[in-house]
This record gives structure tokens, sequence and C-alpha cells, in this order.
């Protein structure tokens, strides 16, 4: 838009004396109209973006922008905040808008804003209803709303005032047009915007003459421009003005006189001809409220100024009087908040002068926003004040817990308090207490102590939980502000922090504090630095031994960040050998050449070789001391001193003291001559072989050879020294050892003693124990003896009284039982009907119980399955009703098999006789050109040969049959698998998807034409549905009050052709008696019957009414007249709904199946997803469905949907449709359950009458959902397909083809989740997505790029027909299952084998109990029975080979099986041991309980297949008759081609050179054979006896060489291959297209 000199700027220009016709007046004046509207959204643009501070969509796209009320509800905020708050907006920053469209929620925004405008005072004339802009029914009405408040918040001060933009803004033609068709579809006439001021005067006054009287005289005066006058007139009563100021009189003549001009001005800039109502004075006049809104904008400007000149003093009490000022409309002013006020206010103009670069006045709402803050920053003071008064109370009085919740509270704005640290809290803000000078903590102190104290809490707890991550955190945040912390010890804080948080429990220390934790880090820095300066030490000792040199090693070792101690000199080169050889060692254990020492074992070694020198001193001395007491001659002196631990001399003994002396000087003698005895040193030699130098002189030892060195050669050493001591001590051990064995050897005497007389006594032995048989012979003789005896004595008398005895006991025994079995039978035969009945009753109750849990119960006992586990033996009908079925099976899987052979025999002849009839036109163009033909366009010929004329999809090529195929089996998925298109509609936008279904999916389904197309649409529905409502809908009210896409395109798709004969039917007569009946007039609103009284009278009397015309319904109710009319317009409604209601409930059959089928699935749906949901809830929703949805619009406006016949031009009368919606509202508040109430409430009496209603709409709901499935109802299976003689066809654009394509792509995975899906194979096979050209066949050209656009569009609109076909097509039967199903079918038929001959608790128990012999003979007999019934059976029905082995077995073989079987199923997860195996019980009791189900699935399976056949073979008769006619027509065309031209006897056979053939370009090239050899080669092509076969012979020198078979149709084949090039004779490279014209040319004459 751009501001114009002058006019709109549409329209032709004409002439003046040129006369406008009156289509062209009309035309024009909608043209004005059009564009009277666009300046309005202009202008209402403009001010809503002045009042919202920023940016709105433009005016011809404002509307849309309005509808979800995001907008207006920001409005309604920004004059009543209170109201609308921001966070009670609904979709805010309209982000769910953009992505997914307007939500129900969005009407929550409209009625706010309309809140907000009864909240101020608007009147209600101006609101427009809220569907008026959801529904964007009557949005003029909306822009008018929108003008009048604009003026009403102008004259109340809250808005600037609305510009008038007619006449100054321009748009362009294409703006105007779209507009006025916009305004045509409204159907309405626009508003008159010029009269908002003086209806809203009327709507506000009470005298309307005296305001009007009083807002004139204030027009004359300001034309006047008397400022007197002016003042007189605005003091006027009458005029109704208020916050006049005499001050700023001469102001308000200069803002008034200019407003007006500008209004006149503006009058001006309009075609008032052209405006219907004429001209109105307030076109050029101010109304009462532009005044009074100039007025208080010339108030509040005063007030602004005055604020501002306080801010400039810098005087509180003078700002806060200032601000009391009522034209500023300030809230929430507080006396006690005027400094605040003046800091802010202050900040805001020092800000404000800042961003602009002069100081300008604070604005109204920037002064509100200023006070707003302040008062929230001193009531924040005032609060976190108290707060701080009642901390420091808490920490005086030292309870911990009651400091904590003291500091956690939320006003004194502390950080985060943990209660766990309440002591901790306590005492260290106790101690920062009492160091303050007045004793009180400040909020600053208190934050800046919390933080860190929280921060300590924080580390300890971290400790006592062993979190070193937030630990960690923790100690490196700012708020515990620790010094000198590194990232490096992170790990060693934690560990030294964590010992002393141990040490400080032990002291009753709960928690570390911060010095604590402070003194723990600056230890642990001391230690880190400590330990890297001994790494570095460490490094220079090991390159020390490197090295080798002993001085170089002690310099290391000396060093003080080493920390070695006891370093002595004397020791350097033992340093050096110990370090070097503890490293070789260490080497040699790690296999590294390059190990170094760590400081561990170079403290070990330097201490190891500290010892070695005291060690070797003290052997030394040791040593020294005992060759002193050799040479003084003491024996005992010399033995104490040999015992010297020190000198590790071994064997010493006491006794040989003087044997010691003696040989030790002995020894020592020897050595004397040659021998210096008076040398100082000596060298001793130790076990690693080291040299050891000792003086005597001294005493003192080294390990390096001192320089002069002297060796002393008379003193013994420490290895002559142990030599004669082991010696003299080996000679004593052997004198002793026979001194103390004198014991043993009388003890080996000893033994040998007892030895003799042990002989003896088991000489004795012996003789006793060869008489032992005969003593205890003699004993059992005499024992024998004296039983025989007693025994014979008792059995005599028991003879002779045996008769006595037996009758006795005969007859005790007879009495007792005769007795007992008499009273029994007694009893019984008095009570045996009883017993009979109880019987009877006992075991049928315990039958159908027991049938009851087997149905029912999720896990029946093992009896209950044991009892009726004889239901699982089969039948003979049985054997031959499965016999039966397995044969229709096999003869309908050959009939399939045979019948796809066939289809693909005929879609091969389909291509020859393509191929034949291409090659005959593609020959004929050669012809043409034949003449013109060279040897250098020889390959023209080839090309021309190749040609395809037929382009696109239909091209007789195999590529672009393979891209058909692909395209014709990607449409038949998605056409029979509904999933995929039900994800599809799921991911595409709702105007998208609608789109999409009326475009493509209803096409492809042919608009459910046929039984077939309507079945998969039905379940393309049903699949979106349950999709939609698993993943849109989040409550069960989701489907009431959304939109949702399956219903809203079912309703459309069946309420057309399809469903309005149906609406006809049932809802033609009731609305055809609505129409005829002249007299039915039905309003049920007491004010429109109270107005119509008012007019009956009125009209009837002639005189005007004394009652008030503007009425509330209450007020009108109270007229008993109105009564009266409102009880008959209800009596007449409730009889023609009645009616109505009648044709619907007697009409259930009438609705169509699709309708039906889709409620029944959102009930089944809506209780699957919500179990919980009332039953009425879901019952509700689906009569929103049938009703609301489908039949109510039709109840509404049977015009529109064809119910009534009605003559073009023609509509209802206002008078029917007011009747007709009385009475779908009854229905629809029946169908709803919705009571009258509130505004309603005077149809409180239909309440009743609804909901006797609403029970009956349940009936015709569930009714309604009782459907077959679309398969039963249009007898389509898995076999239907397969039986169609014609396949299905679709027509389809090439645009929908291809967009349909590129959706699937887009939205691929989520379509087809699952990898091994097969459309991602269909996919694959179509490859990239093509392009339109390419699909069609057609080139763009070079024409411009309007020529390129519309060609573009009319190949978008080409139609393709697709012969749906199934890629995966086939019938496979799988007489096997997998082996857990074998597995777990063994198992479950021994368990009955089992149970039914052994009883048990439970199954376990049985299988570890082992069976009696009488469960053995019951299970024989069983299994016996069994195997006669599988011997009458026939061979295809008996059971499995491992079955029948299995009924074999014995019933112990049988558990042991079923229990290896059970395991191996448990370890597969099919069971579990672990509740007794209850899964495969419940195999079993659902194999019993199916055993009906699956004999009449059984039936209907056979009567399915035996149709399937039947449709398969007469599938098959039309393929054998459609081959043999393919047949019979190729055969034809290849004698006719013969027979055009009958070889003579000369030309039966064709002779050519190869050389002759290679000029013709037929041969390329025979492999290693030269050209010029080629003359040499001759070929004959011999025609055979069957038409289109031919022998080619190779000569070459005239010698024959080989032959090859070449049949026409197998070079039809290679040219539709796109094969240019064959081999002959493995050899010789053909071009197939110049081979054919020879061919064609000197045979068949083409």
């Amino acid at each position: 838009m751009e501001q114009p000199t002058g006019g709109s700027g549409h329209g032709p220009p004409r002439s003046g004396y040129e006369r406008l016709t009156a289509d062209e007046m009309d035309e024009k004046r909608r043209q004005n109209e059009a564009y009277q509207y666009l300046c309005r959204l202009e202008e209402a643009k403009r001010w809503m973006e002045a009042c919202l501070k920023e940016d709105l969509a433009s005016p011809t796209e404002l509307e849309e922008s309005l509808r979800n009320g995001v907008i207006l509800a920001k409005l309604g905020h920004f004059f009543a905040p209170d109201v609308v708050p921001l966070k009670k907006i609904y979709d805010l920053g309209q982000a769910r808008f953009k992505a997914c469209g307007l939500h129900y929620r969005h009407t929550d925004n409209i009625n706010r804003w309309r809140d907000a405008m009864s909240h101020i005072g608007l009147p209600m004339i101006f609101h427009p209803e809220t569907t008026d802009i959801y529904d964007k029914k009557n949005m003029p009405r909306v822009v008018y709303c929108i003008h009048a408040l604009s003026l009403y918040l102008f004259k109340l001060g809250l808005a600037p005032q609305i510009q008038d933009l007619y006449g100054k803004v321009n748009f362009t033609d294409e703006e105007i047009n779209h507009m006025k068709c916009e305004l045509e579809k409204y159907g309405l006439q626009l508003p008159s915007f010029s009269k908002i001021g003086g209806i809203l005067a009327n709507e506000l006054s009470v005298d309307e003459a005296a305001v009007h009287a009083a807002v004139l005289a204030i027009n004359e005066a300001v034309e006047a421009g008397i400022v007197a006058q002016t003042m007189l007139a605005l003091h006027n009563p009458s005029a109704m003005l208020g916050n006049l100021r005499d001050n700023f009189a001469a102001v308000y003549q200069e803002v008034l006189y200019r407003s007006k001009v500008e209004k006149a001005s503006n009058a001006k800039n309009r075609c008032l001809k052209e405006v219907p109502e004429g001209e109105d004075i307030y076109d050029r006049c101010l109304t009462q409220a532009e005044i009074q809104g100039n007025v208080n904008q010339v108030n509040v400007k005063g007030a602004l100024e005055l604020v501002d000149d306080t801010l400039e003093g810098q005087d509180p009490q003078a700002l806060y009087c200032a601000l009391q000022d009522p034209a500023l409309s300030l809230r929430n002013l507080q006396r006690e908040n005027a400094d605040w006020y003046l800091d802010q206010l202050s900040a805001d103009r020092e800000q404000k002068a800042l961003e602009l670069g002069y100081i300008d006045l604070l604005e109204q709402e920037e002064i509100q926003a200023g006070i707003h803050a302040a008062n929230k920053r001193g009531d924040q003071e005032r609060v976190v004040a108290q707060a701080v008064r009642h901390i420091n109370s808490s920490i005086r009085r030292g309870v911990a817990e009651e400091t904590a919740r003291a500091l956690m509270n939320l006003e004194a704005q502390l950080p985060e308090i943990f209660p766990f640290a309440a002591h901790l809290y306590q005492q260290e803000l106790s101690v920062l207490q009492q160091q303050q000078p007045q004793g009180e903590l400040v909020q600053e102190e208190l934050f800046v102590a919390v933080e860190m104290l929280s921060a300590v809490a924080l580390v300890n707890q971290a400790l006592e939980h062993g979190d070193a991550g937030t630990f960690w955190k923790v100690l490196v945040s700012s708020s515990l502000g620790l010094s000198k912390v590194e990232d490096s010890n992170a790990q060693r804080y934690f560990d030294d922090l964590l010992k002393r948080k141990y040490r400080s429990r032990d002291g009753k220390n709960e928690f570390l504090s911060w010095n604590d934790i402070q003194a723990s880090v600056n230890d642990v820095n001391v230690s880190v630095q400590e330990e890297n300066n001994r790494v570095l030490a460490v490094r220079l000792i090991n390159e020390a031994l490197d090295q080798g040199s002993p001085e170089k090693t002690l310099t290391a070792l000396l060093l003080p960040s080493a920390g070695l101690c006891k370093v002595m000199l004397p020791n350097a080169r033992r340093y050096r050998d110990v370090l070097t050889r503890a490293r070789k060692q260490k080497a040699q254990a790690s296999r590294d050449a390059g190990a170094m020492l760590w400081w561990e074992e170079i403290r070990e070694g330097v201490s190891r070789a500290n010892q070695d020198s005291e060690a070797a001193k003290r052997m030394s001395l040791g040593i020294a001391a005992i060759n002193q007491a050799i040479k003084e001659g003491n024996a005992t002196q010399t033995v104490r001193v040999l015992r010297n631990p020190d000198v590790s001399l071994c064997g010493v003994v006491m006794e040989c003291a003087s044997a010691y002396q003696a040989q030790l000087s002995v020894v020592m003698a020897a050595k004397k001559p040659p021998g210096n005895a008076k040398a100082p040193w000596v060298r001793h030699r130790l076990k690693d072989r080291a040299e050891y130098y000792f003086s005597l002189q001294t005493f003192e030892g080294a390990w390096e050879q001192p320089q002069p060195c002297v060796l002393n050669t008379t003193h013994l050493s420490r290895e002559e020294i142990q030599l004669v001591i082991t010696r003299v001590t080996a000679a004593h051990d052997r004198e002793c050892l026979w001194k103390s064995n004198v014991r043993l050897v009388t003890q080996l005497q000893a033994r040998m003693r007892g030895f003799l007389v042990r002989q003896d006594f088991a000489a004795r032995w012996r003789l006793l124990s060869k008489q032992i048989p005969a003593a205890v012979k003699i004993q059992a003789y005499w024992r024998g003896y004296q039983q025989r005896r007693s025994y014979l004595e008792r059995l005599q008398y028991l003879r002779e009284n045996v008769d006595a005895v037996i009758k006795l006991q005969a007859w005790a025994r007879m009495w007792r039982m005769r007795k007992r079995y008499l009273e029994r039978l007694r009893y019984f035969r008095k009570n045996v009907k009883a017993i009979i009945k109880i019987q009877a009753f006992v075991r049928a109750n315990k039958a159908r119980g027991d049938y009851r849990m087997l149905v029912h119960s999720r896990n029946p006992p093992l009896s209950i399955v044991r009892r009726f586990a004889h239901l699982l033996e089969r039948s003979q009908r049985d054997y031959w009703e499965e016999m039966e079925l397995l044969d229709l099976q096999e003869s309908v899987v050959r009939g399939i098999r045979s019948n796809q052979q066939l289809e693909s025999d005929l879609n091969l002849m389909d291509i020859k006789i393509g191929l034949l009839v291409k090659n005959r036109i593609t020959l004929q163009e050669v012809v043409s050109h034949c003449k013109k033909l060279t040897r250098k366009n020889k390959e023209q010929l080839s090309d021309l040969m190749g040609l395809d004329k037929q382009k696109g999809l239909k091209a007789l090529s195999k590529e672009k049959r393979e891209t058909l195929e692909a395209y014709q089996h990607l449409f038949y998925q998605l056409q029979t698998h509904p999933l995929y298109l039900a994800r599809l509609i799921m991911q595409m936008p709702q105007n998208k998807s609608t789109k999409f279904m009326e475009s493509v999916v209803f096409t492809l389904f042919n608009y459910a034409s046929n039984a077939r197309e309507a079945c998969l649409l039905l379940q393309l529905f049903r699949s979106a549905l349950q999709e939609e409502i698993r993943l849109k809908v989040d409550r069960i009210r989701d489907i009431l009050t959304g939109n949702p896409t399956v219903i809203r395109l079912v309703v459309s798709f069946y309420r057309n052709s399809r469903g309005q004969n149906a609406l006809r039917q049932i809802l033609g007569g009731p609305v055809q008696e609505v129409l005829q009946n002249k007299t039915l007039s039905i309003r049920t609103s007491p004010v429109e019957i109270y107005k119509g009284w008012i007019n009956q009278t009125e009209s009837q009397t002639g005189q005007k009414s004394n009652l008030p015309y503007d009425v509330s319904p209450e007020q009108a109710l109270s007229h008993p007249e109105v009564q009266r009319r409102l009880d008959i317009s209800v009596r007449n409604l409730l009889a023609v709904t009645d009616k109505f209601l009648s044709a619907i409930m007697t009409s259930v059959d009438k609705i169509p199946y699709g309708m039906r089928y889709i409620a029944k699935v959102l009930k089944v749906s809506l209780t699957e997803k919500f179990p919980e949901a009332p039953e009425e809830d879901i019952y509700k929703i689906v009569g929103n469905l049938l009703y609301y949805r489908f039949m109510n619009p039709a109840v509404v406006a049977p015009d529109g949907f064809d119910i009534v016949d009605i003559s073009a031009g023609v509509t209802l009368h206002p008078d029917h449709r007011r009747n007709l919606g009385s009475i779908a509202k009854i229905l629809q508040h029946a169908a709803a359950n919705q009571m009258f109430e509130g505004e309603n409430n005077h149809l409180r009496v239909v309440n009743q009458y609804l909901e006797e209603t609403h029970l009956k709409f349940r009936k015709l709901i569930a009714a309604a959902c009782s459907v077959p499935e679309p398969e039963d109802r249009f007898n389509v299976d898995k076999y239907s397909d397969m039986v169609m003689i014609t396949k299905p066809v679709v027509y389809i654009t090439a645009g929908e083809l291809i967009n349909t394509h590129k959706l699937l792509l887009e939205h691929q995975q989520f379509v087809a989740s699952d990898p091994r899906d097969p459309l991602h194979e269909l996919l694959e096979d179509l490859g990239e997505l093509p392009t339109v050209q390419s699909l069609v066949g057609e080139s763009m050209g070079n024409g411009t790029d309007r020529n390129s656009e519309q060609a573009l569009s009319q190949l978008i609109k080409t139609e393709v027909s697709l012969t749906l076909t199934n890629k995966f097509d086939g019938a496979e039967t799988n007489t096997e299952g997998k082996d857990t199903k074998s597995l777990l079918l063994s198992t479950k038929q021994m368990l009955v084998d089992v149970i039914q001959a052994q009883p048990g608790d439970s199954l376990v128990e049985i299988l570890q109990t082992k069976a009696s012999e009488d469960q053995e003979v019951l299970h024989h007999h069983f299994m016996k029975r069994r195997a006669l019934c599988d011997a009458q059976a026939p061979d295809k029905l008996r059971r499995n080979r491992s079955l029948i082995g299995n009924s074999l077995l014995s019933i112990e073989e049988k558990k042991r099986k079923v229990i290896k079987n059970l395991r191996r199923l448990e370890s597969l997860g099919v069971v579990n041991s672990a509740n007794q195996y209850q899964e495969i019980i419940d195999e079993m009791a659902k194999d019993i309980r199916n055993q009906r189900p699956y004999r009449q699935h059984r039936k209907a399976e056979l009567a399915k297949l035996q149709q399937t056949l039947h449709g398969l073979h007469s599938k098959r008769m039309f393929y054998e008759e459609q081959v043999d006619y393919y047949n019979q027509y190729i055969r034809t065309c290849l004698d006719n081609l013969a027979a055009r031209n009958k070889p003579s006897k000369k030309q039966a056979t064709l002779h050519y050179t190869a050389a002759r053939l290679f000029e013709k370009g037929v041969l390329l090239e025979i492999e290693d054979l030269p050209a010029s050899q080629l003359r040499n080669v001759i070929f004959d092509i011999v025609p055979c006896g069957e038409a289109g076969q031919f022998q080619v012979k190779a000569k070459f020198m005239g010698v024959d060489m080989e032959k090859f078979q070449l049949h026409y149709q197998d070079l039809l084949q290679l040219q539709y291959e796109g094969v240019a090039v064959m081999k002959m004779f493995d050899k010789a490279r053909i071009n197939v297209n110049l081979l054919i014209f020879l061919l064609n040319k000197k045979f068949f004459k083409k």
C-alpha cells in the first residue's frame, strides 16, 4: 500500500459524457464497497498497532489473523488488564495456530475480549458473536466493533483516536477484487461505519435530543473560534462532558478546531453519492464521544507536563500529588512509595531521553508501568526487611530449626536453604551477628553468608553421599568463594575433606566449616607441590644411576626435594650399587629396559644400604674380636665372641670351646709367616660379593678401597673361621650321636621279645577258633528244644477250642456291620428323592460353575481343564470336514497358481502383439526414408528402427513398462493396505489432508463405486480414525470440541449424492410438513415474543404501546400474554419434534452403511482407549456424529441438502428457517443430553422431554452401531482379488500421481516404520521422483515462461490409467509350524493324555508323582481308543508322526518327555515354572473354548473356499480363451507377414557376404577375423516351415562352418528390452534393429 494523491485508484477511466450501464454501475458499487471495507481494515490495523505496539498482518490477511482471538485478547489486556491477564491468553505466541491451525480453545480468547468490552461498558449492540470471528461468518461486524471500541476508548481517554484513511490509501485491483469476492461470500450489507458516533451517543445517553443540540452548539462555538463561547458550550450539562478544566480553555479550542477540520477534510474524500444512506451530520461535525476524547487528551497532556516538571524538581511529594490527577487514571498509587516513584520515573525519563536523543514527556502507559515497578520494588523492600528482622530474632533465640525456617522464607530473597544444615546456619550466623556493632545482620550480609553456608552444606552433603561430581561443582562455584582451587587436585580435595569430616565427626562436629575446607585446599596444594618436587628429584636420581657415578648419585639423594633422610657420605658407593641392582631387578620383572625407580623404592634402597653399612661394620668388629680372642688363647672368651650374632657364624657349640681355640690357633699360626701382621686394613667379602674395608686401628669401615691400602694377611676372615667351626662341630656331633641312642637300642630289643610272645598267643587263638561251631551248635539245640515245647503246648490248647473262637468272632463282626448297614439303608430309603435331586443339582451346578470358570477365568485351575479335556478329542465328522477343507485349500492354491501363470502368459503375449504392431509402424517410417539412406547414415536406420513413438508410462519399452508396473504395484498396495494412507493423512496438515483425500484418495477408491472399493475405503476410514484417536485425542471430549479430520471427511463423503437420498427419505416428510404449515410459528425467545406482541397490538389499535420496547427476558416473561404464547410455541415445537424423532427412529436402516460402520468404529475405539470413561459420554460422541454432524445440517438448511424441492432463486422463508432451527436445537440437546438452563431457563419445562428423547437416541445409536464388518457386508475376503476377471483400474492425473509419490517419500519412515515393510521395496523400485514431462512423455519446448507454465499445468492434468496389480501375489501353504509351535502342540497333547489318566492338584505334582497300575491301564485304554479312531481317518488328517509316537509311550515316559519339553519352552520364554506352568494350562483351556467357534469358522471357510474355487474356475476359463485367442492372433499375424511375399525357388534363401552385411550395418564385426577376410565369409538366411523362424548358415571359403536358429519374436523381444547388439555363432556381433529391417524387407515385404 502507498499513500495516494487522491482517489482509490481502481476502475477504468471514462469520458464525462459516457454513461455507465446498470451492470457497470453495480460492479462499480461493489468495488467501492470493497475499497471502503479495505480502508476500514487498514484503519483498524493501524489503531491496534498503536495500542499493542506490534506489527500486524496486511488488511487482506487481517481477518484471518483475528480468527484465533490472540490479537483481540491482547487488545482486551490493553484496556482491561484485570479482566484479560496475559497468562490466561491461550497460544499467546500463536505457535500452535501456525503448526496445527485453529483449536477450540482459541474461542476462549474471543470470549475474554468480549468480557473486557462488557467490563468497560461498550454497548452490546456493537458486540460480535464468537462464531462471527472463529468461523469467519461475519468479519465486517468484527471490524465494525473494533471501530466502535476505538471511539469509546478514545472518549474514556484509554486509547488514541482511530484515523480516517478513506481515499488516502491505495490498493491493487487484485486486492479489491479479492475483497469483493469475500464480501459476496458473506452475503451481508456492510455496516455504516460513519454512524458509529451517533449510535454510540444514542446508546449511552438518556435525552438524545438535548445531547444532540448541545454537541451541535459546541461544534458551532469551535467553528467561531471564541474560547469563552467554546468553554460555555462545553460546560452545558446537556452535553454530558466531564473533566473540563478552565485553565486549558485555549488548548481545548485549538485541539477541537483542528479535529473538526481534519474530520471535514476526510469527509470530502468520500463519494457520498454512492453511499446508500446519504450524508450524516456527524460526517463533518464532532460527536459527543470525539469531543470528550479530545478533552481527555488535552487533560492528559497537561497532567503529563506537570509530572515532568515535578520530576525535574526532584520533589517526591509534589510528584505524588501530580500523579493523583484524575486525567491520568493511574492505579495503585501509594504515598509511602513516593520516593520509589521519583527514582523509577526519573530513571525511565533519562532512559527515554537517551533512546530518543532529546527529552520528551513520559507517556501515560510508561508512567503506569513505572508506578507498578516502583510499587513492586517498595513492597519487596518492606517484605524483605520484615523477613530479615525475623531472621535476626531467630538467630538470637538460638533454635536451629527455627532459624532454618526463617531463612527459607521466600520473602527474604535469600539463596536456597538446606534444612539438614540448620545447625551450621545457626552456628555460623550467630558468630557473624555477634561481630556486628549493632548486633543485626542486613539483607546483603545475610545473602552472602547464606550463599556461602549453603555451598558449605552442599559440600558436606556430597562428602556424606560420596558424590564426587556434585562435590566438585560446588567446590569451584563462586558462591563458596574458595581460593587457589586447582582442577587437577579435585580427587585429592575430595579424599582429604572426607578424612577431615570423619575426624570432625569423631570430635562431635557434624559439619566442616568454610575455614576447614579452605585449609584442606591449601594443605592439598602444598602436598601436591611437594610431590611434584619429589618427582623431579626422583628423575634426577635415576639419571645419576644411569651415569653410574656414586658422587652424582649421592648429590641427587641429598637434594632437599627428594625428602630422604640419613643419607651419609661414606655409603655413596653402596647407595649406587643397591639402587642400580634394584633398578635392574625391576627392569627384568616388568620387561621394560627403561624402567625407573620410584620414590618409595629409592627410599627403601637408601635404608637398605645404611643397614648394610651398619651390619658390615658390626660384622667387622666381631671378626676383629674373634681374632683378638684367638691370640689371647682364652677358649671361653673365644666361644663367647664366636656366638656374636653380628658375625652370623653357624654351628657354634659351647662344649667345643677348647677344640675351637686349638684349631683356630693352628690356622692363625699357619698364616703368620707370609702375612703382614701390622697392616691396619682388613677386607671382607659379603654375601652379595660386595667388598667392605675395615680399619683395625680406627675401627671405621668404607665401601671403597682406601688409598693407600695395605691389607693384614694374618687376620682370619669370616669364611676361614666358619670352616674351622664346621669341621670341629661335625666331629663333636658324631661323638654325641651314639651317646644319645642308648634308649633306642633298648626299645628295639623290647620289640623283638614282644614279637615272640605274640606269636605263641596267635597259635593258641587259632586252636580255639576251630572249636567255635561245635559250641554254637550245642547252645542252639538247647534253645530250640525249649521253644518247641512251649509252642506245642499253646497249639494244643487252641486246637481244642477252635470252633468256639471262630463262632464268637463271626457273631460280633456280623452284628456290628448289620446294625450300621440297616440304619444307613433306612435313612437313604426315606430320602431317596431328595438325594437324587441334590445329586443332580450338585453335578449340574458344579458342571456349570466349572464351565464358567473355564470360559471366563484368565487362569483356570488344572482340575477344571482336566474335567473338559475330553472335548479336545475329534469326531469322525471333524475328520471329514478337515479333509474337505484341506482338499479345497489345495485346489484353491493350485487354481491361483495356474491363473497366475496364465496371466503371466497373457502379459507376455500382450507385449509380443504390441511389438508386432510397433514394428509394423516403425517399418512404414523406415521404408519412406529408405531411398535416402547411404553408408554414411546407416546409423540413422538403426535409430529409426529403435524409435518408439509412444512415450511416457505407456511407452512400449522395458524401462517404461517396469515404471508403469511399479506404480500399479504401489497403488495396489496403498489401496489394499489402508494403514499406509491412514498414517500419511495423520502426518499432513488439516487443510492439505482434506485436499489430498478429495483429489487422490477418493479417486484411488473410485469413490466407492463398487463393493470392493467401498469395502477398502471403509477399511481406510477405520484405520485413519483409529490412528487419529490414538495420536491426537487426549481427552474424550476432544472429539466434540475439535474438528477431527477423519470424521469430517466421512460425513462429507456420505452426505453428498450417496447420503442425500438417505437424508431425503428420512427427513423429507417431516420437513415438507413444516414448510407447508403456513400457520406454524415457533418462537422460544421471550424477547422476540414480547416484541411481536407489542407490534401486533400497535398494528391492531393504531396507537403506540405504553410498554417499553427493549426489555430483558425476565421482564418479558413477567407478562402473562408472553407466557401464554411461549407455552403454545413450546407445545407446537414438541409436537413437530416428535414427528422428526419418529422419522429418525424408524429409519435406522436408511442411514448409509458407511456412516453406521464408522459410528461403530468410533464407539469401539473410544471404549478401548478410555476404558474408564462413562458409557454416557461415549454415546454422546457417537450421537454427535450420527445426528449433529450428519442429520442436523439437513434439518436446519433442507434447501442446501436437496431434502425438499425448491425452485431456483427461491429461498426459505425466515419463519420456516426459524422453526426448523428450533426443532434442530431440541433434537441436538436431546442427542447430547444437554438440559436447558441459564439463559434458556424459560425452556426448563422441556428438560423432561429431553431426557426421554435421549434414551430413544441411545437405542438409535445402539441399533445403528449393530452392523457387520465390511468384509461380511460386501462379501470380500482374501481370495476376492484372485478370482476377479477384470483387474481394478484407477484414473489419476499425473500431478496427483507425482504428489502421492512425493508424500510417500517424505513420510516414508513414519508410514512404514518397519525396515522389512514391502512399501520400502515398492518405493525403491520406483527410484527417484520423476518429473511431469518424463511421466507423460512430453517435452516443454523452448517457449516463453508463460507458455511453459500453461503447458505444465496442462501436463499436470493429464490422466493416467493404472491397472492395479499385486507384486507380492501368491498363496503359500504352511503345513508345519515353527519349532516352538510344534513343541508346544506336542507338549499339550501329551499333557492331555497324562491329566486324563492321572489326577492331581497341580501340574508339577502330577509330573512328580508316579502313576499307579490302574492309571497306566486307563491311559492304555485311552490310547487304544484314539488309535482306532486315527486308523479310520484319511491319511492327510492323521496325526503327525511325532504325535503318533508320543501316543505309544507309557504315562511315565510321557511325563519325563513333558518335563523336558517344559524346560525347553521355559528357556524360550513360553512358560514359567514359578507359576506352576500356568501358561500351558491356559493354552489348553483356550483350545477347549475354541472348539465350537473353530467348527463354525471351518464351515464358513468351506463355503467361502467353494465360492472361491468356482470363481477361480471361471477366471481360468476366461484366461484360457484369451490365451487361445492371442496365440491364434500371433500366428495369424506371422502367417500374414509371410504370405505377402511367398518366396520363389530362387529367392527362398538369402546369400550375403560378411562384407556386404558390414556395409549395410547389419554386421558389426567378427571376432579374430580381419576386415579384409570378410568377403570370404558367406551368410545364408533360410526361412523355416513355421512363420517367423529362420536358419542362418555361415560358410568360410565355401566350407560350411556353423548353423544358428533365429526367431523373429526373439528379435522383437531384444528390441523391447533395449538390446542393440546380439551375438551370433559366439563371434559375429549383429545390429538387432537393422537385422529386423532386413528380414522385414526381404521376407515380409514391409
